[in-house]
């Protein structure tokens, strides 16, 4: 074991006292120090005081470096300001991909006719990244943002039938304040694999922090940059329906994300290593055993803590954070197409068409779908809304996009029998008669849907009275026509009294109440 180092006030003080002519045995009572270390001392000290024996004592870090032989102090020269030289451009060079410490000495020892040797190279390149870049210390708000990456190991499972080994995408999330750790496992970094991590992560934690800092993968960021990255589609999608926002480390700045970092390796540890020797058949049975040790990997309490990242977490963090929405995520593509002429947008995935109102052919519209709706907008505003199932029509109409007259045609192809005589009921008793009638007066009913419908409008000018009244002077005609009843309407017809009237005649044949005739009660 090395021997514990002497107080630099001890030192000066066996410096003194050699100054002044104390005998080393004097020394050795005063101090309390070794015979063979004041010795020693003062034998390093000599080359400070060979160069004026009564000049005042250094400084304790020029005095320690003498005395400790401190690595702090490097004797400088061409040699090794050289090396600072090469270090500034080396530092540059070892995040790149495949570069590595002993390629870059490789290259400085060519350049330089004394190089160091590569242990001491290494050693001074490791102090000189110390010394110019130190780390900063981060203090964290509860709730204020989420870390998220994927690991760089992946897990596996073996298909049953085939026994292929399907490797897995690992994603990694964590709160930084409370150290929350997320995990699941998917099968790759895709759109829809991402969305779903995004999902789960959220749903873990029971709610949504103001930010989600994620890597620069492909699936998040479009175009990495410093200072201002461009997201993806999907992630200003995930921020407006979670309401948060999304933010990207620094490219080649792995601190930015320290604690996520820091989480991947611990998942290493307590997730990783407890399932390599187990067997899975699918992704589900993969995740089942990921949660399990997950959870018992937040609830392990910190090391000389009673609290765990769970407990910090329900007690400081899950209070503050923002709710969920009531529906889960799902991920939207989007498109810009022009409506066409019968004022309708087809979408590529199954070539059906979605009408929008017909004032906007022509124009250049949003369409933003996913596999339950899909909404079109134009200039930011929101102008149809049509709800997907699996049994839908090619062709998905509205009525109330439609002009008037394609409204027209389509009740006119879309009316029944049954329909028809409920308007035609609507008006009056006789007006169904004539309509029932006039429908059935050929052999096909559908032949005669627009001269009844015709006829039935009529009410719009006439009224339902006047309506109602031609058709019971057309009463007795077994095969009514539209041209009948609008004649009547037109010449005034059903204004006048008819020459007989059916229920007065009925009610002229009715026979008064008299003691001679017999009731039912005679027949029993």
């Amino acid at each position: 074991m090395a021997q514990k180092a002497v107080d630099m006030n001890q030192i000066k003080q066996v410096r003194q006292l050699r100054q002044d002519g104390v005998p080393i045995k004097e020394i050795v009572r005063r101090t309390g120090i070794s015979r063979k270390t004041v010795k020693k001392y003062l034998r390093k000290m000599e080359i400070i005081d060979e160069d004026d024996s009564t000049s005042l004592p250094a400084s304790d870090k020029e005095l320690a470096a003498v005395v400790y032989n401190s690595d702090d102090t490097v004797i400088r020269g061409k040699r090794f300001e050289a090396l600072l030289a090469h270090f500034e451009q080396a530092r540059k060079e070892l995040h790149k991909t495949g570069v590595t410490k002993q390629l870059l000495w490789i290259e400085y020892c060519q350049q330089q006719e004394d190089p160091y040797r590569y242990s001491q190279y290494c050693y001074l390149f490791r102090k000189y990244l110390k010394d110019t870049d130190p780390a900063f210390h981060w203090e964290y708000i509860p709730g204020e943002f989420l870390q998220a990456d994927f690991a760089g190991k992946k897990l596996s499972y073996v298909d049953k039938q085939t026994g292929e080994v399907i490797e897995c995408e690992v994603f990694v999330g964590v709160l930084p304040f409370s150290g929350l750790i997320f995990c699941i496992a998917v099968p790759s970094q895709r759109t829809a694999d991402f969305a779903h991590c995004t999902n789960e992560h959220l749903k873990y934690i029971g709610g949504v922090t103001k930010t989600l800092l994620v890597d620069n993968f492909k699936t998040a960021v479009k175009r990495a940059d410093k200072h201002e990255p461009a997201f993806t589609d999907l992630c200003d999608q995930l921020a407006e329906h979670y309401n948060t926002t999304f933010s990207a480390t620094r490219p080649m700045s792995p601190r930015d994300k320290a604690m996520v970092e820091n989480a991947v390796n611990i998942v290493y540890t307590h997730i990783y290593a407890h399932l390599r020797n187990n067997v899975f058949h699918s992704i589900e049975s993969l995740n089942h055993h990921i949660r399990l040790h997950l959870d018992a990997l937040n609830q392990k309490p910190y090391k000389n803590s009673s609290e765990s990242r769970l407990d910090i977490f329900m007690r400081q963090e899950q209070p503050v954070l923002k709710p969920l929405p009531p529906e889960t995520f799902r991920v939207k593509k989007g498109k810009q197409v022009t409506v066409q002429s019968n004022y309708a947008i087809q979408l590529t995935d199954n070539m059906h068409y979605y009408t929008v109102p017909y004032q906007y052919v022509g124009y250049k519209v949003w369409v933003s779908y996913d596999s339950r709706t899909v909404e079109v907008f134009c200039q930011n505003e929101r102008i149809a809304f049509h709800v997907r199932s699996s049994n839908e029509p090619k062709f998905n109409r509205i009525h109330e996009h439609m002009p008037s007259n394609h409204q027209h045609m389509v009740e006119l192809r879309g009316w029944t029998v049954e329909q028809l005589l409920q308007k035609a009921g609507w008006v009056g008793e006789y007006t169904r008669q004539a309509a029932d009638r006039l429908l059935h007066s050929s052999i096909y009913p559908e032949q005669n849907y627009k001269a009844c419908h015709a006829m039935i409008r009529l009410q719009d000018s006439y009224g339902k009275d006047r309506l109602e009244a031609a058709c019971r002077r057309a009463a007795n005609v077994p095969r009514p026509t539209l041209k009948m009843v609008r004649n009547i309407l037109k010449t005034g017809l059903d204004k006048q009294p008819l020459l007989f009237d059916e229920d007065q005649i009925e009610q002229e044949e009715q026979l008064p109440d008299h003691n001679n005739i017999r009731g039912p009660e005679n027949y029993k």
